[in-house]
């Protein structure tokens, strides 16, 4: 045990920064815009590391490395769709989100915004879109805790259960404490640390080899097709797996990160900043599980963990690699990966139900300061879903992530951009599109897995297809709905 100490400390030192900056954040939040959206106070860096973080989860460290591990780099192909989708969304969507968002009565959650832009006087599109994140974040927050529960499981010989509630408290108390700019400035540092990990981590592996000849021979005797980047893929799996990229359109979580974001004159350099920062952590979770199947090849004595899950090829490199002092900064990466995005996952959560149901339906006139309580209590309520949804110990994060992936993506994807371009768009259409996409990817998900299409494209596309067609046969916006989207339209374009 005692091997373990400097980890354990550095670990302990780890969620005792993350609890301070939350306390620290406590004091800067004063109202529910605070609490939620940091009172759209954030400049480009924190803008784009945040959105980074609480973008790539706990599978940038576990899910894809065990891919990689697994096959080899035919699995890159989801890295490159990432790459497109999340430099398109930076580009058509974040900066119009942004204005839009606070052109609409400063709509501070998806649903407030959807409601607000659709004259949504009945409710009906607030309540179904809030239903939406609840269902497929339940999931998402749930792959969170898997991945954390992982990492504790594996790094001190715990429990499965007991990991899972040690890892979802570190993340619940400073969501509690200090809301969304605890998680917006611990965002920053844990996505610094991510790609310190995930730089270092495949270079001290290739450097464990005598030359690139040792390499490639273990690399070739281990997975032959290590290499291929076509795999025995078909283009239907390599079209699915590059369809990842649709999902960042519709991603509750992301979204609001641009919502937040001080002015649109900050979005160009934070998508910089955000795009320079995911494709060198891509590509060093690529090349961790790249270089691990090389590694663990040539030396099996330490292989037993990985083959059982390939899941942990990060964590036992990680262990065998470094010493602990150094190993417990990297592997703080992960919990840093799993606590930035499960975070922010609670707090829209958590502000979903707090704005769209407590606030609009049983106290409309409730104070700022109940609705930071209310606000704290419903991430508490989530966490427990979560952490029940969590509690089986073979759930893989990769899978739990694709589900909720593509739910979001389908679901409000086509709904988001086409609000942000076409002043058409109808109440109805939106509802249509929003419930055919989720319908679409549930029904495909447990029907026609079988046909090796990721759920998100038929989502996706039926989504988009069902909110122009009911829109087109739908009577047109009145006219202050389109007068709101040209003013909005034109303060973009003047804040470019």
């Amino acid at each position: 045990m005692s091997s373990l100490n400097p980890t354990l400390i550095t670990f302990f030192f780890y969620i005792i920064a993350m609890v301070f900056i939350g306390l620290m954040a406590y004091r800067a939040t004063t109202n529910f815009d605070d609490y939620i959206l940091g009172g759209r106070s954030l400049g480009s860096f924190v803008t784009a590391l945040s959105a980074g973080a609480s973008d790539m989860s706990g599978w940038l460290l576990m899910g894809l490395p065990g891919a990689i591990y697994l096959s080899g780099l035919s699995e890159m192909w989801i890295g490159i769709g990432l790459i497109i989708g999340a430099w398109l969304n930076w580009l058509l969507v974040a900066g119009r989100l942004r204005v839009h968002t606070e052109v609409q009565y400063n709509a501070l959650t998806l649903p407030d915004y959807f409601s607000n832009r659709f004259n949504d006087h009945k409710k009906v599109l607030r309540i179904v879109s809030a239903c939406v994140i609840l269902i497929f974040f339940a999931i998402y927050c749930a792959s969170g805790m898997v991945a954390g529960a992982r990492l504790f499981e594996n790094m001190f010989g715990m429990s499965y259960t007991t990991a899972l509630w040690v890892s979802a408290i570190a993340t619940i108390s400073y969501v509690f404490i200090g809301g969304f700019l605890a998680v917006s400035w611990t965002d920053t540092i844990q996505a610094t640390l991510m790609i310190f990990a995930l730089v270092l981590t495949p270079i001290v592996a290739v450097l464990s080899f005598t030359d690139t000849q040792q390499l490639t021979i273990a690399l070739e005797a281990a997975r032959p097709q290590a290499m291929n980047l076509f795999g025995d893929l078909s283009m239907v799996a390599i079209i699915s797996l590059m369809a990842w990229g649709l999902g960042y359109f519709g991603q509750p979580h992301i979204l609001v990160r641009f919502m937040a974001a001080d002015s649109v004159k900050s979005i160009p350099n934070a998508r910089r900043i955000g795009m320079t920062w995911m494709i060198f952590c891509l590509g060093g979770a690529v090349a961790a599980g790249f270089f691990g199947i090389a590694f663990f090849q040539q030396h099996p004595e330490y292989a037993a963990v990985v083959s059982a899950n390939p899941e942990t090829v990060f964590m036992e490199l990680t262990k065998v690699l470094f010493n602990p002092w150094i190993a417990g900064i990297v592997l703080a990466a992960i919990l840093a990966a799993v606590m930035s995005t499960l975070s922010c996952q609670l707090l829209v959560c958590s502000s979903t139900l707090t704005e769209d149901f407590y606030k609009a339906f049983l106290r409309k006139n409730a104070s700022q300061k109940e609705l930071v309580w209310v606000g704290r209590l419903m991430v508490l309520l989530v966490s427990v879903l979560a952490i029940w949804m969590a509690g089986n110990p073979d759930a893989k994060v990769l899978g739990l992530v694709a589900y909720a992936w593509a739910g979001f993506g389908a679901a409000f994807g086509p709904l988001i951009i086409l609000s942000l371009f076409w002043k058409r768009m109808t109440l109805t259409g939106a509802l249509a599109g929003m419930l055919t996409g989720a319908v679409m990817v549930i029904v495909w998900k447990n029907a026609f897995a079988a046909t090796g299409i990721y759920e998100i494209i038929p989502g996706f596309i039926c989504a988009t297809i069902a909110i122009i067609v009911v829109s087109l046969f739908s009577k047109a916006p009145e006219q202050d709905i389109t007068d709101r989207f040209e003013q909005a339209d034109e303060l973009y374009k003047a804040s470019k």
